[in-house]
Order: C-alpha cells, then structure tokens, then sequence
C-alpha cells in the first residue's frame, strides 16, 4: 500500500482510509508525518544545508524515507516554509 496520492489533498492512512494527525498544507502540497520521530527527520533533513555524511546515510530506512520526499521540500528554496509548516503542526499539538 502507497501514501502517495495527489499532493493537493490531505493525507490519509493507506490501510485505514482516515486523516493523518500531523499534517498542514502549504501553497506547493501538505507536510505530513506518522509520527512525531518522523516528523523530526523530516525537519532535520530539511534544516541541512549538507545532507552528504548525515546520520540518515547510515540507515538505508531513513534514508529511502526523506529520499521519498517531494521534490519541493528538498529544495532549499522552500526551507523556510517547510520548516514553518512543521512548527505549525508542533503548535496544534501543544492547542490540543
């Protein structure tokens, strides 16, 4: 079963059909997460000015797992409003 679907829509479990908890949209597609571990290497991987030697080198998991990411996260153009985006779904978490 595959997550990825349009990028203009929510995401959702692929087994269970409902609405991933940690998730926000931005204007290029929605930043998700499973969990709050992998929601700190996405922001992790996106902070990284040099993501050669990094940790998640060394786990071809992890690795497989930010390399998945769209394109437009990995951009360091949208590094800012990336980031945000997770800051915004680390703040619903503290609201709820």
């Amino acid at each position: 079963m595959a997550l990825h679907r349009d990028p203009h829509t929510s995401a959702t479990d692929p087994y269970f059909g409902i609405p991933l908890c940690l998730q926000t949209e931005t204007r290029h597609g929605w930043v998700w997460a499973y969990n709050l571990e992998h929601l700190d290497l996405i922001r992790r991987f996106v902070q990284a000015s040099l993501r050669e030697g990094i940790p998640w080198h060394d786990h071809g998991l992890k690795m497989t797992t930010v390399a998945r990411l769209p394109s437009w996260m990995q951009h360091a153009k949208n590094r800012d409003e990336v980031l945000r985006a997770i800051d915004r779904i680390h703040a619903s978490l503290v609201h709820t």
